[in-house]
């Protein structure tokens, strides 16, 4: 008979011994090093440390020592500590629904300690505890559970030995050295970026690699912000907080807890359009304090960019999402890195117009301007001049210029008086900058444009117009070139998008097809269009069932009305299960304002006259997003004077 065919001999059901359980819990919470370092670090952090040091050897597979400066684990725990499910964190499943600390299962110990030879040396805070254990602190032997006197000060240190040792085949699939380093370090990363409060520092074979101390100027003051943007700029350089901006958004609804405040609020930073890369590095989210990767956030985040990145890049940002514990389950994963919310719709859309709100408003009026070398640099000096009530941080007067002693104050031509009344093509297009001023918030553009003299406009007055393509205008840090087929394409896009978002309807117009569009559905496609009408119809959709196992589309929103009506159910549905499908209308809508705003806007070659090209300064600075155009190029530049200085040595 074929062996292949043959049934196995049958064994018996038994028990699982308990090192073997332990073991089987370690494959799922010890990956390799860095997931040690996280889970300890997680265990400092909940004992309310103020100081993490993590000292390393050979990447952390022959050493992974964790030292705080916590409550510590009194004596009499420390044996219940290494068993499995045994924590201080949670006693019932009250306390599992609505988890306020990092750790909550109780297994990384235990999992740590079937694989490797670990140590736990621990000095209690509590005074009664400390008398009774001798006063001093006490070691556990996690191999052979002997108890013994130590000396530390008040704290716990864990040090764990020969990592995979009792599993061999695992060993095997560790990275070098130098690999694993990289994400022990990354993991003490992800924690530092969301606790200032907290100073970290790394050793590797006996050198100190990465050291971040706590922000405690920034804290005395309780200015959470500041502290915040001190670690970010320490952990991701000052480039990062220098090319982002601050986000903050608070949702309508209010927690249920009691508390009376927001059901959801997203804090922290949004990396300019500028800053995008190339990978994904730089993608930071948080939940109540907890690093995640989760599908809705990350989703969220990038719809948020969708206009203003070009290409494939990916956007950088640091944000974090409190809301209350019980409207999120941790209790997904093994590594916790991965977590469910109630209501994932309100929590995708409060982290993306956190984000669009945060990246609406032009770096022109925040006084923001591309931050690095060469052209786009700005001195960080320049950016801390007055005017910060009227918002323009950075731009000065020319009194306050002269004071400066810049010595380049110049006479220009005087642009108080308006445009002179003849219609030209590009008035009757737009409005002046007068115009702008006075008309309805709402109604065109939301952004107000200052009312500022003519020497402090941020974009600066023009002077000329380069071959046709570019407007060169002069403000008071210098040169600011300006893209005129991007800038205007981004302005006329806006108000088109505008105009649409202020249609008398609540709903999206629809029509009817006239011959139905069928197509094959899936079981959740067929639930979700039946359970989803309402909304459907809301985005100018009528999905009804066909047969059993097929759906019709009946009614395509009007402006949608030459596309695919199969595709585009399809893309709702998935949406709508997952995610808003209102963002696949919307995107699918902004796609067709995009080619008609690039076909309207004005082409290269076209001469402009100075007063045009002022207007179209003025309308750059009362228009959301303007410092990108519909595909995500930039649409100005700054070159300081600093800058045209180096090109002439002057100075040198």
């Amino acid at each position: 008979m074929n062996s292949a065919t043959t049934a196995p001999p049958r064994r018996p059901i038994r028990e699982l011994p308990d090192e073997l359980i332990s073991q089987i819990a370690a494959g799922e919470v010890v990956e390799r090093p860095a997931s040690v370092v996280r889970e300890l670090v997680d265990n400092a952090l909940d004992a309310g440390a103020r100081q993490v040091t993590v000292r390393l050897l050979a990447g952390g597979v022959r050493l992974i020592l964790v030292e705080d400066d916590g409550a510590g684990i009194p004596a009499n725990e420390l044996a219940i500590a290494l068993r499995r499910h045994a924590t201080s964190k949670i006693a019932s499943l009250q306390d599992l629904e609505a988890v306020g600390t990092m750790g909550f299962r109780g297994e990384a110990l235990a999992a740590i300690n079937s694989i490797a030879d670990m140590s736990l040396t621990s000095r209690s805070g509590d005074a009664e505890a400390d008398a009774s254990a001798g006063g001093h602190a006490w070691q556990l032997d996690g191999r052979t559970g002997e108890i013994q006197p130590a000396a530390r000060s008040r704290g716990t240190s864990v040090e764990v030995r020969e990592l995979f040792y009792a599993t061999p085949a695992r060993r095997k699939f560790l990275k070098t050295d130098a690999t694993e380093l990289s994400h022990c370090i990354e993991a003490v990363r992800r924690h530092a970026l969301v606790r200032p409060d907290v100073g970290f520092a790394i050793w590797h074979e006996g050198k100190l690699v990465e050291q971040w101390r706590a922000c405690t100027e920034a804290l005395q003051t309780d200015d959470r912000v500041a502290a915040l943007d001190k670690r970010l700029a320490d952990v991701l350089g000052a480039d990062f907080v220098a090319q982002s901006i601050a986000v903050n958004y608070e949702s309508s609804a209010r927690r249920l807890d009691g508390s009376g405040g927001p059901a959801v609020r997203v804090w922290g930073r949004a990396g300019i359009p500028d800053a995008a890369r190339s990978r994904a590095d730089q993608q930071f989210a948080y939940v109540n304090g907890r690093y995640v990767r989760d599908k809705v956030l990350t989703h969220a985040a990038r719809s948020a960019y969708e206009d203003v990145l070009h290409g494939h890049r990916q956007p950088v940002y640091a944000l974090y999402v409190e809301m209350d514990p019980a409207r999120v389950d941790v209790n997904v994963h093994p590594t916790k890195i991965e977590v469910r919310f109630r209501d994932s719709r309100e929590v995708h859309q409060a982290v993306r117009h956190a984000a669009e709100n945060a990246l609406a408003v032009p770096r022109s009026q925040i006084g923001g301007a591309v931050v690095g070398s060469g052209i786009g640099a700005v001195d960080a000096a320049d950016a801390s001049a007055p005017l910060q009530t009227a918002g323009l941080e950075g731009f000065v007067s020319d009194a306050q210029r002269a004071a400066r002693g810049l010595g380049w104050a110049q006479p220009g031509m005087d642009f108080s008086a308006r445009i002179d009344h003849r219609v030209s093509d590009f008035e009757a297009m737009w409005p002046t900058a007068d115009a702008l001023r006075n008309q309805p918030t709402g109604t065109a553009f939301n952004a107000e444009t200052p009312n500022l003299p003519p020497g402090d406009w941020p974009l600066g007055r023009a002077l000329a117009q380069l071959q046709g393509i570019y407007i060169l205008a002069e403000n008071t840090r210098g040169l600011i070139i300006v893209d005129m087929h991007a800038a205007h394409e981004r302005i006329v896009y806006e108000r088109l998008k505008n105009q649409l978002d202020n249609s008398a309807s609540a709903a999206i117009a629809s029509q009817p097809l006239l011959i139905p569009a069928t197509f094959a559905a899936t079981a959740q496609e067929i639930d979700t269009a039946q359970s989803a009408t309402e909304t459907l119809q809301t985005l100018g959709l009528e999905i009804t069932p066909f047969s059993p196992k097929t759906l019709a589309v009946r009614a395509v929103p009007t402006s949608l009305a030459q596309s695919d009506a199969v595709e585009l159910a399809r893309s709702v549905l998935a949406e709508l299960a997952q995610h808003d499908a209102s963002t696949v209308i919307q995107r699918a809508q902004n796609e067709l304002l995009s080619t008609m705003a690039c076909h309207g806007a004005v082409r290269a070659n076209r001469k402009l006259t100075l007063d045009e090209m002022n207007a179209l300064l003025r309308q750059m600075e009362a228009t959301e997003r303007s410092d990108q155009c519909n595909h995500g190029r930039p649409t100005w530049r700054q070159m300081s004077i600093r800058d045209l200085d180096s090109l002439f040595l002057r100075g040198r």
